[in-house]
C-alpha cells in the first residue's frame, strides 16, 4: 500500500451462496466501524461486461464474512497512511472450473499489472476436527497439529511456486479444507496472465489450537506477501 495506490481489489470465497462464477459487490459503499469504503463502480461495470462476472445483492454481501473481515483493516490502513480517494472492488469467487478461473483471471490481469492496484486475497487454511468432517492424521508426522502444519506448508509451498495446477492437484489429493482455495487459484492464474515476474513469500503461520486427539479441533491461518519483481 503506497501513495500511488488508487484501488484495492479483494478476492474472497462464498460461504453462504452457491456461485459458479465471480461476483462483484453491487453496493456503492462498504460500511465499517472505522469509516466507509467506496466501491469502484467503473471497474465493477467493466468486469460485469466481460460476462465472466456477476454482481451480489446487499443481503449476500452482508452474510459473507470472508470479505467483511478485511474491510476494517483496509479502512484503518488507508486512514493511517492518510490516503484518500482509494476505492475497493470486493469480489466473491465461486466454485469454478479451471477454464472459468482462467477467463476471470484474464479479465483481472490488466488490473494486477497496474501498480495503482493492490490485491488482497482472503483465506484461512486447514479446518481440522470432527465438526469440520476432516480428521486425517499420519502418526509418522508427529502429533496431529504437526501433521496439520506439514500439510498446510506443502500447500503454502505450491502457492509460493505460483503453480495453480499443482495447487489444484494438491487439493484433490489431500482434500485440505482451505476455504479460499478458489480465490487463491484465481490469483495464481491472474499472476500468470499478467505476464509479470512476481515473488510470493509466506511470512506468518499459526493454528487456533494445537490439536492432539480426535476430540480436538483447529483452524490454521497463514499470511503471504506478493510483490512484482522489477528489473534493476
Amino acid at each position: 500500500l503506497t501513495e500511488s495506490t488508487r484501488r484495492i481489489v479483494l478476492l474472497g470465497p462464498s460461504h453462504h451462496v452457491a456461485l459458479r462464477k465471480c461476483a462483484v459487490s453491487g453496493a456503492s459503499r462498504c460500511e465499517t466501524p472505522l469509516g466507509n469504503l467506496e466501491v469502484d463502480a467503473n471497474v465493477r461495470d467493466a468486469l460485469v461486461a466481460t460476462g465472466v462476472f456477476g454482481t451480489t445483492p446487499q443481503q449476500v454481501d452482508e452474510d459473507e464474512h470472508s470479505l467483511e473481515m478485511m474491510f476494517s483493516y483496509v479502512r484503518r490502513l488507508l486512514s493511517e497512511r492518510g490516503l484518500e480517494g482509494v476505492t475497493v472492488v470486493p469480489i466473491m469467487v465461486g466454485h469454478m472450473s479451471p477454464r472459468g478461473l482462467q477467463q476471470a483471471a484474464a479479465a483481472l490481469a490488466p488490473y494486477l499489472a497496474d501498480a495503482a492496484n493492490l490485491f488482497v486475497v482472503s483465506s484461512d487454511f486447514c479446518h481440522w476436527g470432527r465438526r469440520f468432517g476432516y480428521q486425517p492424521h499420519d502418526p509418522s508426522k508427529g502429533e496431529v497439529h504437526e501433521f496439520i502444519s506439514e500439510l498446510d506448508h506443502e500447500g503454502m509451498g505450491l502457492i509460493e511456486s505460483q503453480d495453480p495446477e499443482a495447487f489444484a492437484a494438491y487439493l484433490e489429493r489431500t482434500h485440505n479444507t482451505i476455504c479460499g482455495r478458489m480465490p487463491i487459484m484465481l490469483f495464481l492464474y491472474a499472476m500468470r496472465a499478467a505476464e509479470r515476474a512476481y515473488s510470493t513469500r509466506f511470512v506468518a503461520y499459526a493454528q487456533s489450537s494445537p490439536a492432539r486427539t480426535t476430540r480436538d479441533s483447529s483452524v490454521s491461518y497463514a499470511s503471504a506477501v506478493v510483490c512484482e519483481q522489477r528489473a534493476g
